[in-house]
């Protein structure tokens, strides 16, 4: 992974961060939201990933707008998570974390269809 790339970091700082809050989740016997969360906070980074490898500026936009859509529906889960109370953890730090990203991808997005 390349070090200068900021979005690609975070994200997969997340993504690991999103693996160990499904684990503790499913040691709470919580076993569908865990696997919603699991799968759009992962899904966030992929996408940036295959933005980094697109074709066209086109293509990068569209990727990054994925991004954005996952990592926006993460930050419902946590939000959910969070105000539900279903198991007894802290998303403090995940939710201050898809903030950045979210406003990351945002910035990325509106700055590429400016090219465009």
């Amino acid at each position: 992974m390349k070090k200068d790339n900021i979005i690609l970091e975070k994200t997969f700082d997340f993504a690991l961060s999103i693996i160990e809050l499904y684990k503790k989740m499913t040691e709470q016997k919580e076993y569908v939201l865990s696997k919603q969360i699991l799968r759009s906070g992962t899904s966030i980074g992929a996408n940036i990933e295959e933005a980094i490898a697109a074709h066209s500026r086109k293509d990068f936009a569209a990727k990054m707008i994925l991004a954005s859509k996952e990592a926006r529906e993460t930050r419902y889960w946590l939000r959910l998570l969070q105000k539900s109370q279903l198991v007894k953890l802290e998303f403090t730090t995940q939710l201050n974390d898809i903030e950045t990203i979210i406003n990351i991808i945002t910035a990325i997005v509106k700055t590429t269809q400016r090219k465009s």
